[in-house]
């Protein structure tokens, strides 16, 4: 079954900041019907899985303005307009963990939130790591994380863990670790 498309009839940009766009579409459903769809406009964001030689991941915690709370995390961010998407995962990366990487993996993308939002994220595995000095944005604070496989399947389990994007990434992840172990 192929699902009907909706016809935008007019994009308007309703808000700008320096991370993204607040957009406002006129459309046309398929049913003839007129409405408006907000959205939110990115350049793209990235999610990094730093995993060490001793088959543990480093993810950091971070205060999350918006619930008030703490947010156990791999290290992401958004993409730059004009940035390269390798170049904004080894920033974030350098800038949240500390830490630079000798080979990178694409594990894959994913959309955060699709009915809000038109960003994609692009999920990285890091590996062959090593420690530089990190370098967190003004308004930022880590504290580093050091954790195996179990540990974060029970983070998970406990709510401990409970970033969407975080949780898509591990997805990403898993779903090949065990692709490849299967193979």
């Amino acid at each position: 079954m192929t699902l009907r498309r909706w016809t935008k009839l007019r994009e308007e940009t309703v808000h700008r900041n320096p991370w993204w766009l607040y957009m406002r579409d006129r459309v046309r459903h398929p049913a003839g019907t007129l409405g408006d769809y907000h959205y939110v406009r990115t350049p793209g964001s990235v999610m990094i899985i730093p995993h060490r030689d001793d088959d543990r991941f480093v993810l950091v915690r971070q205060y999350r303005y918006l619930n008030d709370r703490d947010s156990v995390e791999f290290p992401a961010g958004g993409i730059k307009l004009d940035q390269d998407v390798r170049e904004a995962a080894a920033a974030e990366l350098r800038e949240e963990a500390g830490l630079t990487a000798g080979r990178w993996q694409e594990l894959g993308i994913f959309n955060p939130f699709n009915g809000v939002t038109d960003e994609l994220c692009r999920c990285f595995l890091a590996t062959d790591l090593s420690e530089c000095a990190a370098d967190p944005d003004q308004t930022e604070e880590f504290e580093i994380l050091i954790r195996d496989a179990n540990q974060i399947r029970g983070m998970i389990a406990e709510g401990e863990l409970w970033d969407g994007m975080s949780l898509a990434a591990w997805s990403l992840y898993t779903a090949r670790a065990d692709a490849e172990r299967d193979a």
